[in-house]
């Protein structure tokens, strides 16, 4: 039993995944994301720092930059939204639930599951997506808080260090996936059984290994608990989108996987 469940999450992994073992080996021509047009005269150098309308402009300037990185970002993680979703429908259980109970799984899930994929190809500087575009640290702090950004680059490699194999992080993904205290669940006795039932998959799996044996402790009494408490946060992070939302054209999926109010234009 343990073994089937383990054959098919991987399976779901291999076939869904942008951050597979062979995908990241191929992935050679990392680039950085596209630079920001630039800005209207009247904030480039040359104003008065001192004066309120330089102020002014220069915060202007920072909220454009904002705009565009976000921009940028939801460019390059929205196809692993789709991806996300496939890779759910084939976990063991998933299907069973309800509608409602799925969606709300993969959209608090979805950047938790992100997050576990994208750490293979982390640095303390960078984080490169599955189409080898990069977005650095710096340009992060700039996106989000810089506190939340320095805990997130030290989940992404810490466990990126664990050097987990696919079918380890597929597990993990699941795990993270079928959490039975997401807010709203109605369902929450069958997905705790389902997940109780990956957790038990994913420790026999470790176990064959030969690895540390601390191994899957250190990812289901560590490293999740913290991957949970980073997905809360970003979805305070993600308060600035209720005040800007009119000033970005998001990807429709992207938009609607973070809840997010989507302008006419990006509809059509």
């Amino acid at each position: 039993m343990y073994e089937a469940v383990a054959a098919a999450v991987a399976q779901a992994y291999l076939a869904h995944c942008g951050y597979t073992e062979e995908r990241t080996r191929c992935l050679m021509a990392r680039k950085p994301i596209a630079a920001q047009p630039p800005p209207p005269p009247s904030v480039q150098q040359g104003s008065e720092p001192e004066s309120p309308e330089a102020a002014s402009s220069t915060a202007e300037s920072l909220e454009q930059q904002k705009a565009w990185l976000w921009m940028q970002f939801a460019a390059h993680v929205t196809p692993s939204v789709q991806r996300v979703v496939e890779f759910a429908k084939r976990v063991p259980g998933f299907c069973e639930l309800s509608q409602d109970d799925q969606l709300i799984l993969i959209k608090v899930g979805f950047f938790e599951m992100w997050l576990t994929h994208v750490s293979r190809l982390a640095s303390d500087s960078a984080l490169t997506f599955a189409d080898g575009a990069y977005i650095t640290r710096q340009q992060m702090e700039l996106m989000y808080d810089p506190e939340f950004v320095a805990s997130l680059f030290h989940f992404c490699r810490s466990l990126s260090m664990l050097a987990l194999g696919d079918t380890e992080t597929a597990l993990f993904s699941a795990t993270v996936l079928l959490c039975a205290d997401r807010p709203g669940l109605t369902d929450s006795k069958t997905i705790e059984r389902h997940h109780d039932h990956l957790v038990e998959t994913l420790k026999l799996q470790v176990s064959r290994l030969g690895a540390e044996p601390g191994l899957a402790n250190a990812l289901l009494l560590g490293k999740l608990p913290e991957l949970r408490g980073l997905g809360v946060k970003h979805l305070e992070q993600l308060d600035w989108f209720r005040l800007h939302w009119a000033q970005l054209r998001l990807p429709p999926l992207f938009a609607e996987i973070f809840d997010i109010p989507k302008c006419e234009e990006d509809l059509q």
